[in-house]
């Protein structure tokens, strides 16, 4: 029997994470399979995953109504049912995180998405769900806009452990990078412990290229056969984005003076890595970004899919100088990577945003039936 292209993943140093969370999938044992069978390392959340688990099913409504009726608000029945899956699923990966020595069996759970522009919101909320959840194998999802750097660097300083999260620029990357070493530094210099201080830095991929590609397209359009550069380009920022921050991920946490501090690297998490474009193999985002020490986060279907098809190797590290011609090319075309990447991380925060609130109103709906 051909082994799992999944376990094989591991073997090759990345750990693949599943961007999902539901209350029967922990429930009916399905979650410890694809730890045990599968090789699941990992489990990150966001709003619009909780929307489809609590609003878009029944699973939850008795629960809902019970808490309704001593008086809950909808805000902290979200809070207690959030809270209380990502509790149990943390207690199915604890022997995981257990045996890995804290690299892996990490559960995500994301701050309130209209605090991303509050760095003392984000802070405050940061500690509460750390407090609630008391588990030594949770994350906390923080957004990577320009207020939530502080909050990182002190959540991190707290000893609490931190997923930056709607990352898409490589210039804020490093700037993600910088806020998670102070924050290590302060808690040093504070006596304080940093061997189980966790941090991931997750990079949004699939989104480049879906607003990209159609800029490309008009390019080629417009210029015709002059254009045949563009056409190597297309569908290739996303991950030639991603090439290039783990080359910087190397030379700022693989060389001596981070060694000197005692600490564990920021891993490299790739996120949206379900392909968009229908054209595009549907493990694209995966195949091309498998390294040491970088996790992939990715939906079931994704998951199912490189069970099926997947062929791992480490082709991270390859191309380098070809991805940074990519970047370099796309000034021939008009197209500006830097307001890209800013639109990206603001559309994604409303998105988190409208998530929440649907879901806030269908708890409001479920509370009152």
């Amino acid at each position: 029997m051909n082994e799992n292209p999944l376990k094989k993943l591991e073997k090759l140093g990345q750990s693949i994470w599943l961007d999902y969370i539901r209350c029967d999938l922990i429930a009916d044992g399905r979650l410890l399979h694809l730890i045990e069978e599968d090789g699941l390392r990992g489990m990150t959340s966001n709003p619009a995953i909780f929307k489809k688990a609590i609003a878009e099913s029944t699973l939850y409504d008795a629960e809902i109504q019970k808490m309704a009726l001593k008086g809950k608000t909808v805000n902290e029945i979200y809070e207690a049912i959030s809270q209380k899956d990502v509790q149990r699923a943390a207690d199915v990966f604890r022997p995981l995180y257990e045996k890995s020595g804290g690299k892996d069996g990490f559960v995500s759970l994301e701050v309130n998405p209209h605090l991303a522009h509050n760095t003392a919101g984000t802070i405050e909320e940061g500690r509460k769900l750390w407090a609630a959840l008391n588990r030594p194998n949770v994350l906390i999802k923080v957004p990577a806009t320009i207020e939530g750097l502080p909050a990182i660097r002190q959540l991190i300083s707290d000893g609490i452990n931190v997923n930056v999260t709607l990352l898409f620029a490589l210039p804020r990357y490093r700037l993600v990078t910088k806020a998670y070493i102070d924050g290590i530094t302060d808690r040093m210099l504070q006596g304080k412990s940093i061997t189980q201080v966790a941090s991931v830095a997750s990079f949004f991929l699939s989104r480049i290229d879906a607003v990209i590609d159609p800029k490309e397209e008009d390019f080629i359009a417009s210029v015709g056969e002059q254009a045949h550069f563009a056409t190597k380009i297309r569908g290739q920022v996303a991950i030639s984005s991603a090439k290039i921050a783990y080359k910087m991920y190397q030379e700022i946490f693989e060389n001596e003076p981070f060694f000197e501090l005692g600490a564990s690297p920021q891993r490299l998490l790739w996120a949206s890595t379900s392909s968009k474009d229908p054209d595009y193999s549907d493990v694209k985002y995966i195949e091309a970004l498998i390294g040491p020490n970088t996790v992939n986060t990715i939906p079931i279907e994704t998951l199912d899919a490189y069970q099926d098809h997947g062929a791992p190797s480490n082709l991270l590290e390859v191309d380098v100088e070809q991805a940074s011609w990519v970047l370099s090319e796309l000034s021939e075309m008009n197209i500006d990577l830097k307001t890209i990447t800013e639109k990206l991380e603001n559309d994604g925060v409303e998105k988190f945003i409208q998530a929440f609130d649907q879901l806030m109103d269908a708890l409001k709906k479920k509370s009152s039936t």
